[in-house]
């Protein structure tokens, strides 16, 4: 855009780049890091939590209006009976799936008591277009697409919605989101054998037939971390933290940003399309 200017910062150097939040009316806040790596845990405290405190309480200095942060439908907890849970479901501290979702709810803690009107998003596991590093979906989106999925999926559930619906929904935020308020951004509550069941329609791959029963899945995952805190610079390919979620029912009810924010999320089915394309138009590149 013409208009705009762009600026490269780091999350555990506020200060760098503060100077570039002056003459902002709003702040939308985003960035976090999102791993199951054990090297990164340490991190990602520091970036999703510290990192977040340090940002608002510089763009109070700035004299910002409003802050809108990206949080996660996690902080929720999961639908253990498969009731899909809404913004006032608030879990055990200690029950939290990963280390990334406990950074996230942490993350709530440190920007509702931060000196700056705040505006919490949920969003549930974002897909679309445009997830280079991946997440842990799009990496699952991107090795679905490749073959690299053999099994099937446990007998849990996840919420799949639009990156796009997300982005509007940050947008609305800015004006229409309450003070303080927390608002979860969900498209449709799936089955995982569903979402493996659209990812094999999209892909055009064979759904997977093997069956590997949740005692096998959780020792292998304990053997990968055991062989990513060996050897620090590798990444798990069974994310212990993974295997955790693979039974929950993670499913949410978004009536509340329907109502407030106006969130009208589209097909996951055509973000899901939208996703295969983005990596194998990359793949071909």
């Amino acid at each position: 855009m013409e208009d705009s200017e762009t600026v490269v910062g780091d999350l555990e150097r506020v200060g760098d780049f503060a100077h570039a939040l002056h003459g902002c009316r709003y702040v939308v806040h985003c960035a976090a890091l999102y791993s199951f790596a054990p090297r990164d845990r340490t991190r990602m405290r520091r970036i999703n939590v510290e990192g977040t405190a340090a940002l608002l309480e510089a763009a109070r200095i700035a004299g910002v209006e409003r802050a809108v942060v990206t949080s996660s439908a996690s902080t929720a907890g999961p639908s253990h009976d498969g009731t899909p849970v809404d913004e006032r479901s608030l879990p055990p501290p200690d029950e939290a799936p990963s280390s990334y979702h406990a950074s996230k709810r942490e993350q709530e803690r440190s920007a509702l008591s931060s000196r700056i009107p705040v505006v919490l998003l949920l969003p549930t596991a974002p897909v679309g277009a445009g997830d280079r590093t991946p997440t842990p979906t799009g990496a699952l989106i991107r090795d679905f697409a490749a073959g690299k999925i053999f099994a099937l999926p446990p007998r849990g559930g996840m919420n799949l919605v639009p990156v796009d619906d997300v982005a509007h929904a940050h947008v609305a935020a800015l004006t229409r989101g309450g003070r303080g308020e927390r608002y979860l951004l969900g498209g449709e509550n799936l089955s995982l054998r569903r979402v493996w069941e659209l990812l094999a329609d999209v892909t055009g791959r064979r759904m997977p037939w093997l069956r590997v029963p949740m005692p096998a899945i959780t020792g292998m995952a304990h053997l990968d971390e055991l062989r990513c805190r060996v050897v620090p610079a590798t990444r798990p390919f069974i994310p212990i933290e993974g295997a955790r979620m693979a039974n929950e029912l993670m499913y949410v009810d978004s009536s509340k940003a329907r109502d407030a924010l106006g969130f009208q999320p589209g097909s996951v089915r055509a973000a899901l399309e939208r996703a295969v394309r983005f990596y194998r138009d990359s793949r071909a590149r």
